[in-house]
């Protein structure tokens, strides 16, 4: 057992006796074993600290029991390693015994880890982003409280075409499926909004300066919408004004783009761009103001998507486990609980289609300065979005998931 590890079960009140006896029986007044799939190395890392630190918070408020019974905490580093999650997630199964899980973060990790999801029966409340385990695949054993990856770049888009009056857009986004996911979905909505997207950018997720696409990106574009992960947004932003480009070129960002857990390391550069997603450390609802208060004064930062996005799942958790009384032995029982509930939530209330993706309200947001830090404000909420925005569903499932290919991007030019 490696020290992170051995550490974060002592601080959860974990007792090391259970999980060296697998063959254990399991009873009720046990305690409940919850695995955190997270990312605690590379340039994701960012936001995958922000998920453990926010559902050690949740688990802390309620002394570590959730629906009468304790819970243990056992936590996963993939690295965003799509490879190294699906082995870690294996490792948590069989190794740690854990009954639910909450992440992946990464939506590659999501896609590797579907099948042994499957296999193993995993209860899993996604953070991860991966549209086709709640479209065309749909994963039994997958419920995801946050977006798929066009969830909130779709109203975005409409927000773009119909309030900011942009017609010529440029996309950029890490060369990830999560990267062309949320584009996809952004061009599809502003091109059925009379715009278009005339650049598309795909860098690699680990690219070292973003000089080269600075330096093809257009000029006569109206805006350029950033699909970033981690801490890329923010390196986006800083070199597009070292050259002299946020006044020509108005940016947009899609969910991670300028998260809480970067903002608090910009400038004025970053002030007015408008982004969407579904939380905010802003948004003034008592369960979101008590977590993200308390969330700051212990990190002294806002809280984030990532945050945000355990502290949800593990709502979501728990109130599910109290509709069942506590009994997540009855894995059925648990699934048809979470998907048929509705949730209070620090990012509002929350249910979740037939697929088990979550419906909720999807925030316009700009960056602000308060009290001496960078927020971003809610402008706008588009109430109760669907995966499949205003498209019937039966529709968008004829179609192939977003991606580099589709929709076809019929617009660009030279």
């Amino acid at each position: 057992m490696s020290f992170n590890r051995r550490r974060f079960i002592q601080a959860t009140g974990a007792t090391a006796a259970v999980s060296a006896f697998p063959g254990v029986s399991v009873s009720q007044n046990a305690p409940i074993r919850l695995g955190l799939m997270t990312v605690k190395t590379g340039p994701l890392a960012s936001g995958g600290i922000d998920m453990e630190r926010a559902l050690v918070q949740y688990l802390k408020e309620r002394n570590n029991t959730l629906a009468g019974r304790k819970v243990e905490l056992f936590v996963g580093d993939s690295g965003g390693v799509p490879a190294q999650s699906r082995t870690k997630t294996q490792e948590l199964v069989e190794r740690d015994r854990i009954q639910v899980m909450i992440g992946p973060l990464d939506t590659a990790s999501a896609l590797a880890t579907d099948d042994y999801i499957r296999q193993a029966q995993l209860l899993t409340l996604s953070v991860a982003a991966a549209e086709d385990m709640t479209q065309r695949k749909p994963n039994p054993w997958f419920t995801r409280g946050t977006s798929t990856s066009s969830q909130c770049s779709m109203p975005l888009a409409e927000y773009c075409a119909k309030t900011l009056k942009m017609k010529r857009m440029a996309v950029i986004a890490d060369d990830i499926a999560y990267g062309h996911e949320m584009c996809a979905g952004f061009m599809r909505v502003f091109e059925d909004n009379g715009g278009k997207v005339v650049q598309r950018m795909f860098p690699p997720l680990t690219v070292p300066d973003y000089g080269t696409y600075l330096a093809q990106l257009k000029t006569n574009v109206d805006g350029i919408f950033l699909g970033f992960a981690g801490s890329n947004g923010f390196r986006f932003v800083r070199q597009m004004n070292e050259f002299g480009l946020i006044k020509k070129v108005t940016p947009v960002g899609g969910m991670t783009a300028l998260d809480e857990a970067v903002l608090r390391n910009m400038g004025d550069e970053a002030l007015g761009i408008v982004t969407s997603c579904w939380y905010s450390a802003e948004i003034q609802n008592p369960i979101n103001q008590k977590f993200a208060a308390a969330f700051r004064n212990e990190w002294k930062y806002d809280p984030g998507f990532y945050a945000a996005a355990t502290y949800t799942e593990a709502a979501v958790l728990d109130q599910t486990l109290q509709r069942i009384k506590g009994n997540i032995e009855d894995k059925p029982g648990f699934m048809k609980a979470v998907r048929s509930g509705t949730f209070d939530t620090c990012r509002g209330p929350v249910r979740f289609d037939q697929y088990g993706n979550v419906v909720g309200n999807i925030y316009i947001r700009k960056v602000e300065r308060k009290e001496g830090r960078l927020v971003n404000r809610v402008i706008h909420t588009y109430p109760n979005v669907s995966q499949f925005w205003t498209y019937k569903p039966e529709e968008f499932l004829k179609n192939p998931v977003y991606s580099r290919d589709f929709p076809p991007a019929k617009n660009l030019e030279p």
